[in-house]
């Protein structure tokens, strides 16, 4: 099963992102990532840490816990204000490079769990192109998205700020989390979802293609594909 999944899921069969839609959800095993950052511009932002956690029917595998600062000479604007990290703690970080060869280790055969996918996933490209790493192709859930579809069926004008994690913690009855934190941001995403998938009568047995009208599904590209 995993070298099947495997294989349709990094382009070595036809229509892989149909496939990736008609995996079910007891097949499929979540990774979910956050990104620490200097800026909101995806072109000129810095990773200042990266956190990630893995998830399989409904549950955490805590064992997959991880969390990395890393080192940026890039300013780090409200960065010490929001995320805590001052230069000292940057400077004693790790390379981005090897920050980021571990995610890449990691990536077969899962998918992510971003909340606002768009931003983490821009920034991630962003920083495969200028290190030239080898280009990966990545499906993902954005909780954001799931968010945004359940908060338009209620109202014309989506409030706010209602869509921040923190809201649709609240939202979903699920404990408050020190945010901000790569790694506790990440495993609040993946509760998030777990709690978005029940909420819109998803089962283990139900098929990723059902979250498809939510427009919350994507897959991307991170750096060139080479030719």
């Amino acid at each position: 099963m995993l070298r099947w999944l495997s294989d349709w899921l990094f382009g070595r069969g036809p229509s892989s992102f149909d496939r990736f839609k008609s995996a079910t959800l007891q097949d499929t095993t979540l990774m979910s990532i956050d990104l620490e950052l200097t800026s909101l511009n995806a072109n000129e932002s810095e990773i200042t840490s990266f956190g990630w956690v893995c998830g399989r029917n409904s549950s955490i595998a805590l064992e997959t816990c991880t969390y990395s600062v890393v080192k940026t000479k890039a300013p780090l604007g409200q960065s010490p204000v929001i995320h805590g990290l001052i230069q000292d703690n940057i400077s004693k970080g790790e390379k981005v490079e090897d920050v980021l060869t571990r995610f890449i280790a990691q990536l077969p055969s899962k998918i992510l769990v971003i909340h606002n996918a768009n931003l983490d996933l821009a920034v991630l490209d962003a920083v495969f192109r200028r290190l030239n790493l080898p280009a990966q192709e990545v499906y993902y859930i954005d909780t954001l998205q799931l968010a945004l579809y359940e908060l338009k069926k209620e109202h014309e004008v989506v409030p706010s700020n209602s869509a921040s994690l923190g809201a649709c913690l609240l939202r979903a009855g699920l404990p408050e989390v020190p945010q901000h934190n790569a790694l506790e941001d990440a495993m609040a995403a993946l509760l998030l979802c777990y709690a978005q998938l029940a909420s819109l009568g998803l089962t283990e047995q139900s098929c990723l293609a059902d979250l498809s009208h939510t427009k919350a599904l994507g897959r991307k590209t991170l750096g060139v594909v080479k030719t």
